[in-house]
């Protein structure tokens, strides 16, 4: 019997001890009293098992036949056990004119021992991971290109880190969602706050400017030399709390954005400074510990160096080296005679610059335009570095002359000088005959 059908009799068994009444067992079992009164004459007449369901113990009426059972056990063993169920159910319907739902077929298989080849992908056993337990323990980064300005401008890359801790956010808006804006970002943070102990972020971002053959991307080896751990995620839920921030971004950004007018980066910048001081105001929350994982910054002189994405060139012969399909003329060497046939490290800075450093010495900078958005491995000079003229690498030093090589020309009895068909002593070998 049920818990339903025990609490039935007890409650018929005080009706017929006279301990309550009829009104007062409808009330407990929450029916009618002509319904209770039926249950009591039920009781009367049969017993406890009187209040059982009548269908209890009896074959459903919708049951398959044993015979359709049979058939279909016998089809598998013999021609169709490495079927998949949906297309079995589709074979059986066409082809025998047995018509099976395919949950039925399912049972049927698994009784049969002749289960489904195909099976699902189980999936993966995820467990609410805690926040951090204290500021500055792990940061986790993402990008969201949006519609931000809703038509007013282009499209817009909203390039986020959020604190695990704490939920604090910083961020900042791009043209497009590359390496230079996560760095540009991380380093407001390293120098406001200090460098984080880890960074969790997209798989695909911290090596999107190279391939997987070509080693560590500019990135992680930015992160090593930091000495931040980079954790990749290998989907977007494993870091949802930057994921859920996007949401309430692209609604509560979004109004911020068009009430202020914004149309395009810079004013979409602006208004996004005031906005987060605002929001972090409003979102943050308390770490579970006091105290900061933020390691100070003590290098400010050495910010711009360790923020800047490393490229090797090699020193053609008139000291110029390409990037970006430019040309750049190195200037004329104190301590040698010329660079050329040597390897350069070019760094790329945050603000455009373009530094060349030979044994750890900068011996040239290149300036970039004015108003250009800085791109990995896009430079747009500020004045034409080529140097046309191609200048020495070392003007005080005289230059050697081409050495002139004397050419003599062949007399007139030479042989090359004498028409096909006569010796070398002149005497004519043949003459046409006349017609």
């Amino acid at each position: 019997m049920t818990l339903k059908e025990i609490k039935r009799v007890e409650v018929m068994k005080l009706v017929e001890s006279k301990q309550i009444t009829g009104e007062q067992a409808a009330g407990m079992l929450g029916l009618s009293l002509r319904q209770t009164r039926r249950i009591i004459q039920k009781y009367r007449s049969g017993g406890a098992t009187a209040l059982m369901h009548g269908n209890r113990g009896k074959p459903s009426p919708h049951r398959l036949d044993e015979e359709k059972v049979d058939r279909i056990q016998d089809l598998l063993r013999e021609h169709y056990g490495d079927y998949n169920t949906q297309h079995l159910v589709e074979i059986l319907a066409e082809r025998h004119d047995l018509h099976i739902s395919a949950s039925s077929l399912t049972r049927i298989r698994r009784a049969t021992g002749y289960p489904t080849p195909r099976h699902k992908k189980r999936r993966k056993y995820y467990a609410r991971r805690e926040r951090k337990a204290i500021r500055g323990e792990m940061l986790q980064a993402d990008g969201s290109i949006h519609a931000w300005l809703e038509g007013r401008g282009r499209r817009l890359a909203l390039i986020a880190y959020i604190d695990d801790a704490t939920s604090q956010v910083y961020a900042t808006f791009r043209e497009e969602e590359d390496a230079v804006g996560y760095l540009q970002v991380l380093q407001e943070i390293c120098l406001t706050e200090g460098i984080p102990q880890c960074i969790y972020m997209d798989k695909r971002l911290a090596s999107r400017e190279q391939k997987p053959w070509m080693g560590k991307s500019q990135f992680e080896r930015i992160m090593e030399e930091l000495g931040i751990q980079l954790i990749l995620a290998q989907s977007p839920q494993a870091k949802g709390r930057v994921e859920r921030l996007f949401d309430t971004l692209q609604d509560r950004l979004v109004k911020a954005l068009r009430e202020a007018g914004a149309a395009d980066l810079s004013s979409a910048n602006t208004v996004l400074r005031t906005f987060l001081t605002h929001f972090n105001q409003h979102f943050m929350v308390t770490a579970g510990q006091t105290g900061s994982a933020f390691v100070p910054w003590h290098k400010t002189s050495e910010a711009d160096a360790l923020f800047t994405f490393h490229y090797t060139r090699l020193v053609k012969n008139d000291n110029t080296i390409s990037f970006d399909n430019h040309i750049l003329q190195l200037p004329s060497p104190t301590n040698r005679c010329s660079f050329a046939k040597a390897k350069v490290s070019l760094h790329q800075h945050l603000d455009g610059r373009l530094t060349v450093h030979y044994h750890h010495s900068q011996i040239a900078c290149f300036e970039q335009m004015p108003g250009v958005p800085i791109k990995i491995n896009k430079f747009t000079p500020a004045q034409d570095y080529s140097n046309k003229d191609r200048l020495p690498a070392n003007p005080h030093k005289e230059q050697k002359k081409p050495k002139q090589i004397p050419h003599s020309s062949p007399g007139l009895d030479h042989p090359w000088k004498r028409s096909y068909g006569y010796h070398l002593n002149g005497t004519l070998i043949h003459k046409n005959s006349s017609h």
